[in-house]
């Protein structure tokens, strides 16, 4: 485990383990012998209490144990595997795993999430900062939000060359990555509730703009020539917090944190739930493919009749992107996933926390507390030996 782990993962963790076993069956024995001498309860707790002690001290240290017994999946190794494919399928061939190095970015804010447009990379955080890097570095887009009334910025999303963000207080803003220019389009409909998530998709003359807020709601919008308008809004779920929503053309998903997730195939004008019963955790965010990331440590994939659960490790997962032949994964300590048609790969980043994950075309990033940027350079397949 990792320092950022946490004191419940490592516990549901330890409790799968032979060493708490080992250490229930001692403490169960020396509390028998308490019936010849009291002392023994002391060596029954001692058995029980040490051995985990002992191992979270070990993780916080550096050392890491993994989801099941052994040792933890190292920078560039397969996940664990439980259960048949729950960690991937076929076995892949071997690839050269490009490194994840850490950006300079003009910002210690923390970042929440980030997007890759046509014209370049993007992020957004707190006090409505917006980051933007066309190729030549990272500059600050926008310091203070759309409305330049500092309102943390929550959620991204590309359509082509631009840019939506969204946040506190109905932040909403539109960026044109050509040219630069932002407009605020906040309030949407005169809404000023807490946007917690965004997609847009460009349409044959213009772009289709989701967006939902904590209780739940999500209201579509339709933007063309310069001009926003919007739809009611409509609540698909019990009136959870959206954890995720993403859309392209006319297909999208949406999932909430009481578990359901949701399918559009009509651009959001409806949504209908396809999942997820007996989920593990609460979703965190919803990729493109219909792959549904958990706080704990799992991936969902939709096969159209039903879910497949992919354990990637302890840590939460924070954020899933599935644009391309490849799909990536951020965790809450640093870490991203990465999945071929061999599975899942672990990678240690520089990154002491990530909260959102972006990729497009060969470029790919996280973002996270501090100011954390994330990127990953092209990956290498080497030739076959």
């Amino acid at each position: 485990m990792t320092d950022s782990e946490g004191v419940p993962a490592f516990v549901r963790r330890y409790a799968k383990t032979w060493v708490h076993a080992l250490a229930t069956a001692a403490m169960t024995a020396f509390g028998t012998l308490t019936v010849v001498d009291n002392r023994f309860a002391a060596l029954a707790i001692a058995a029980y209490v040490l051995p985990p002690v002992a191992l979270y001290l070990r993780g916080r240290d550096g050392s890491r144990t993994s989801g099941r017994d052994g040792p933890a999946t190292a920078a560039g190794e397969r996940a664990d595997s439980e259960g048949g494919d729950r960690a991937g399928g076929d076995a892949a061939e071997p690839r050269e795993r490009a490194a994840w190095t850490a950006a300079t970015v003009p910002t210690t804010a923390t970042l929440h999430d980030a997007a890759v447009g046509a014209s370049g990379a993007y992020a957004v955080g707190e006090g409505g900062v917006v980051l933007a890097d066309d190729g030549d570095g990272w500059t600050v887009a926008l310091p203070d939000g759309p409305s330049a009334d500092g309102a943390s910025l929550r959620a991204a999303d590309a359509a082509g060359d631009a840019v939506w963000v969204a946040g506190d207080g109905g932040a909403l803003g539109r960026l044109a990555g050509a040219t630069g220019r932002h407009t605020d389009h906040s309030a949407p409909a005169g809404d000023t509730t807490n946007l917690v998530a965004v997609a847009a998709t460009e349409t044959g003359d213009g772009e289709t703009v989701l967006v939902a807020d904590g209780g739940g709601r999500v209201r579509r919008g339709v933007f063309r020539a310069g001009e926003l308008a919007w739809d009611d809004p409509s609540t698909p779920g019990s009136g959870a917090s959206v954890a995720g929503l993403t859309l392209a053309g006319e297909a999208g998903y949406l999932c909430d944190t009481a578990g359901a997730v949701f399918e559009t195939t009509d651009g959001g004008r409806s949504f209908v739930r396809v999942g997820i019963e007996g989920v593990e955790g609460t979703p965190s965010d919803v990729g493109g493919a219909g792959v549904v990331a958990t706080d704990a440590g799992v991936c969902y994939r939709h096969d159209g009749g039903g879910w497949t659960p992919d354990r990637l490790g302890e840590a939460a997962l924070t954020g899933v992107e599935t644009g391309g032949d490849r799909w990536l994964a951020a965790a809450a300590d640093g870490a991203v996933f990465e999945r071929d048609g061999g599975g899942w790969t672990r990678t240690v980043t520089p990154a002491s926390g990530l909260a959102g994950i972006a990729a497009g075309g060969e470029r790919a990033l996280a973002v996270g507390e501090s100011g954390t940027v994330v990127e990953r350079g092209s990956t290498v397949t080497p030739p076959r030996s």
